[in-house]
């Protein structure tokens, strides 16, 4: 399968635009991240807030150590990864696809038509193609996101910068620096498993049926040797510039909704 190498960030947007426009270049594969969101960022959330509620009210807001938020968001990322794993392996595929050569191209219509097209041609198991790699990333990245989160939160309101308890201008200040640093953060951790995952997701077969990799070790073994160690955090700026926005927007309106909804804090 052709690739394309980009200078930066910029280069690849403004090359990805050239060669296939908005719609099906810079914005190819939108349906299946949608409903990535749908399934992943929805159970997450929603599975660390309750574990959260009831360390709470086992131990006291005050008592939660930092490792069991961290292990809180191992458990909760790890399930709605696995969950929305058939939607990552679409969003991967369709966006690839407006990339390739036009004799290679798939030609999905939406996120539908691929995750069926996926099933009946390559076998329902290839929707949790790179399972393994996505859970592992997801793990990693959902300790940090909300596990980082919770804690520079906790420290930020008690740090007499944002106001009483942090709610200055509604706490959102205070929220933006925690998500912030947790976007770094997860994005260091998960940047290596985000380039695995994207390579054995996105890797052809041959006509035998044999995969170029053959795990998740052996697609770090392979890259590692022909591209060095560095090749790990390929594409890191545009994952953090992904990624930051979305955690500080979702972390914080879910935090400040479920407040506004129950009287409790999500984080």
């Amino acid at each position: 399968m052709q690739t394309y190498s980009f200078n930066n960030t910029f280069h690849a947007a403004t090359s990805i635009y050239k060669s296939s426009g908005l719609k099906k270049g810079l914005y190819a594969g939108i349906s299946a991240a949608y409903l990535r969101q749908w399934l992943y960022g929805s159970c997450r959330m929603g599975i660390y807030s309750y574990l959260l509620e009831q360390q709470k009210l086992k131990v006291g807001a005050d008592n939660i150590s930092f490792a069991t938020k961290l292990g809180m968001g191992c458990i909760s990322g790890g399930i709605g990864s696995f969950v929305g794993t058939p939607s990552e392996v679409a969003l991967v595929r369709m966006s690839a696809d407006s990339k390739a050569p036009p004799a290679e191209r798939r030609n999905y219509n939406g996120v539908i038509n691929c995750l069926t097209r996926i099933a009946k041609e390559e076998g329902p198991s290839k929707l949790w193609r790179g399972a393994a790699p996505t859970v592992a990333r997801a793990t990693l990245l959902s300790a940090c996101s909300m596990g980082v989160t919770s804690q520079a939160k906790s420290y930020l309101s008690n740090s007499g910068y944002f106001g009483e308890d942090g709610q200055m201008l509604g706490g959102i200040p205070m929220m933006f620096c925690a998500t912030l640093c947790s976007s770094f953060c997860a994005n260091v951790v998960a940047n290596p498993f985000d380039v695995l995952k994207s390579r054995i997701q996105n890797s052809p077969i041959a006509a035998d049926g044999t995969a170029l990799y053959k795990n998740m070790a052996d697609c770090l073994v392979k890259s590692v040797t022909a591209d060095g160690v560095m090749v790990l955090y390929r594409g890191f700026t545009p994952a953090f510039v992904k990624l930051a926005p979305y955690t500080i927007i979702s972390l914080t309106l879910v935090d400040n909704l479920t407040k506004a909804v129950t009287g409790k804090d999500a984080l």
